[in-house]
């Protein structure tokens, strides 16, 4: 890595962009400080000696495996609070009405769940109960009955995963899912399908050195900050950045590193070039690039003939798509197209990185799978400084489907078959289901149907990260129990239901005897340990909870189902699942991990595809209609982790949570100022905010989430992965008017 200073990449020549519109990443400091005052040794201890719980670059304390500098971001110091705060009054949950207009950022601050709580139907709040009581009760109204299990992934370690998949199979049901479904299911369904291998296929260390990163529907600037670090030493080492997206983020045009002296003094430009185009659009740019390199003859011909299937059909398809389609669909042009296409093949190597703009369409299969064509039609999968790259956004996600933890997937990421779920019956010593259970969004139709009569919720707000928070409230209320684990409250804890609700107190993976193990975007499985420090109340693990209320249900099964010997005994049963997490059952001390696949997957353009063969996709134009006078409207991340926001407003771009982002060009066609109060209107619903003029496409909104989800129809998923569309067609007028 250069040392040397490079003006050509700064952003600014002012100190510390003084003046300019950027987060203050030295008062995030001061206030992470200031949030744990009375445990401040603690939090200390968390940062030097745990594998942080925010996004899934992954750490060793504050080091990793990528670069020797400090590894720290904002929303590490913003879970700082979290993880060591004390317990809150259980008081205040004996009548939970004047709790119900409260924010989630007021309901967390009121502390940590100390002990497992009860509401009973028409009772105005919870009562404590012991740990006997609420399994005892839980485990009779799971017992032969339907359920339904959702795992979220903040900071959920493998071990969790495992464990409650396990139990879970052993009550009889596949229907498990996690946060994964909601984020990243269409890559893990069109890299299996493509290239046979649902992760990505190298290491962050590709990126430095690399000729050309192109971001698709990705902004790491606000959801994985650490990575801008890497590609201030990408920029360093010449590498050029391509964004393909609606909005030109200005985080992603301008960064300062905190911790790099020259990067937080200058700053530092990371974009080279930026591809507009429309929300739902990226299929149209990215076929259209593809042609570009089809008709100029700029593939990788030996890697196409010797390592792919199927670029007949893409070819064709491809050839058949008209330019004026392409355009159409895209919002960008010919040109741009070209401009990109060319890029590429100019580039010796290239990583293509992408996220929840690509993956959260009823096509976002498709979307991959374009993706997927680019990186096989010029050979940038399985070599140094090449890949594909489904950047994760939490620590606990990429090892969610991997443990088993998916309704149609067991442990291993194999499908559910009658073969695959003999083989695991075999191995644990009871029936697991042969078909598949219900995915997450399938669970809340179930139960708005009355058709589930349990669910459990390890973490997560459905009312927060699902479409139409309303249609998710009914269907909370119509379940006769709801099992809520967490360790801080939640709006959907509170809503009345029809049945018992049981709230029961997690552990932190730092609290956690044993330790555990994360996976990283980069596959890299590292051990997190047990952090010394106050504990509060009666918190379980989360695998002991699963596995103690299946033992209960079904005590025929109770020696198959729990783990006298805690986590490394869960580790031991990982790897005798999962072949490729070989190694984990030795992970046991701070900063051991270890990296499925080494840095490449598919080396040398070897697939683990039945044939060995990496699979072009004949990706079809979706079938995208917009009234005239209508709008494109995408929900947008701002300052917040998840669900979980911390501002009120985005130190990148100035936003408000209630803002509506909008083009210059629509802005004034439309005549309206920045702070105008107007009014969006879909199918689903309507949503009140304040115009925002932003660097956004032409035809093309963006708004909050999870504030925006009151306009997203619920009924509108992708076919095979399942994932809700996060984005909806609208109108827009003048609120009053």
């Amino acid at each position: 890595m250069s040392k040397r200073l490079d003006p050509r990449n700064w952003a600014s020549w002012k100190p510390f962009g003084i003046g300019e519109r950027k987060p203050n990443n030295y008062l995030e400091l001061w206030k992470a400080f200031r949030s744990v005052k009375g445990n401040r040794r603690y939090a200390w201890r968390i940062l030097n000696q745990g594998t942080c719980d925010g996004c899934a670059l992954g750490t060793k304390g504050m080091r990793d495996w990528t670069m020797p500098e400090i590894h720290l971001c904002n929303i590490r110091l913003r879970l700082l609070k979290l993880n060591t705060m004390p317990a809150l009054d259980t008081g205040a949950l004996a009548d939970v009405a004047p709790l119900a207009g409260k924010s989630s950022a007021a309901l967390r601050d009121l502390g940590r769940l100390p002990h497992p709580m009860l509401r009973r139907r028409g009772e105005p709040g919870f009562t404590r109960v012991s740990w006997d009581e609420a399994l005892d009760l839980a485990a009779g109204q799971v017992r032969d009955r339907r359920l339904g299990v959702y795992l979220t992934s903040r900071g959920m370690p493998n071990e969790n995963y495992f464990a409650a998949q396990k139990a879970v199979r052993a009550l009889g049901t596949n229907s498990i899912d996690n946060a994964a479904r909601i984020c990243h299911s269409p890559s893990t369904v069109a890299l299996k399908e493509t290239i046979g291998a649902a992760a990505t296929t190298c290491s962050y260390t590709d990126w430095i050195g690399s000729d050309l990163i192109v971001f698709v529907g990705s902004n790491p600037s606000n959801n994985q900050p650490v990575a801008m670090k890497y590609l201030y030493h990408a920029k360093k080492a010449g590498t050029r950045i391509a964004m393909v997206n609606a909005y030109r983020e200005p985080g992603m045009e301008r960064y300062w590193v905190p911790s790099n002296a020259e990067s937080a003094l200058f700053g530092t430009k990371i974009t080279d070039h930026f591809f507009g185009v429309n929300v739902g659009g990226d299929i149209g740019f990215l076929n259209g690039v593809l042609k570009h390199l089809i008709e100029n003859d700029w593939l990788d011909k030996a890697f196409v003939d010797e390592h792919t299937a199927g670029f007949e059909q893409a070819r064709a398809a491809v050839a058949a798509q008209s330019w004026e389609e392409l355009e159409a669909l895209s919002g960008a042009t010919r040109a741009q197209m070209y401009e990109l296409a060319t890029l590429l093949s100019e580039a010796k190597s290239a990583v293509l990185v992408w996220s929840m703009g690509i993956t959260q369409h009823t096509y976002g299969e498709d979307n991959v799978r374009a993706i997927v064509n680019l990186a096989l039609a010029r050979g940038f999968v399985g070599r140094d400084n090449c890949g594909l790259m489904p950047i994760r956004g939490h620590s606990g996600v990429q090892g969610g489907a991997e443990m088993g933890a998916y309704a149609t997937g067991l442990p291993g990421g194999l499908p559910v078959t009658p073969e695959n779920a003999e083989a695991f019956s075999r191995k644990w010593g009871f029936e697991v289901p042969t078909t598949p259970g219900l995915t997450a969004t399938d669970m809340i139709d179930a139960a708005h149907a009355r058709e589930l009569d349990a669910l459990i919720s390890s973490g997560g707000n459905f009312l927060e990260v699902l479409p139409d928070p309303e249609y998710c409230r009914e269907a909370l209320s119509r379940l006769s129990l709801r099992v809520h684990i967490d360790i801080v409250l939640s709006s959907q804890m509170l809503v009345e239901s029809e049945g018992d609700v049981l709230l029961l107190p997690a552990q932190t993976r730092y609290e956690m005897a044993g330790g555990v193990t994360e996976t990283s975007t980069e596959r890299r499985v590292i051990f997190s340990p047990e952090i010394e420090g106050p504990r509060v109340g009666e918190a379980w693990p989360e695998w002991k909870i699963f596995t103690e209320l299946a033992a209960r249900a079904r005590p025929e099964l109770a020696d198959r189902v729990r783990y006298p010997g805690g986590t490394p005994e869960i580790r031991r049963d990982i790897e005798a699942a999962v072949p490729s997490y070989a190694g984990i059952a030795g992970l046991a001390e701070f900063g051991d991990n270890v990296q499925y696949g080494g840095r490449h997957l598919c080396p040398g353009g070897r697939f683990p595809t039945p044939d060995g063969l990496g699979r072009f996709s004949a990706v079809a134009i979706p079938a995208l209609e917009r009234p005239d006078g209508s709008f494109m409207v995408a929900t947008r991340r701002g300052k917040q982790f998840n669900s979980m926001v911390h501002e009120r407003r985005d130190g990148f771009n100035g936003a408000t949570r209630e803002a509506v982002l909008i083009s210059p060009y629509d802005a004034d066609r439309l005549g309206l100022p920045d702070g105008e109060r107007v009014e969006l209107t879909g199918a689903a619903g309507r949503f009140t905010g304040r115009v925002l003029r932003a660097p956004l496409t032409p035809g093309n909104l963006q708004i909050h989430w999870p504030e925006g989800n009151v306009l997203l129809d619920a009924s509108r998923r992708s076919p095979d992965a399942r994932i809700p569309d996060y984005n909806a067609v609208v109108t827009l007028r003048k609120a009053g008017a």
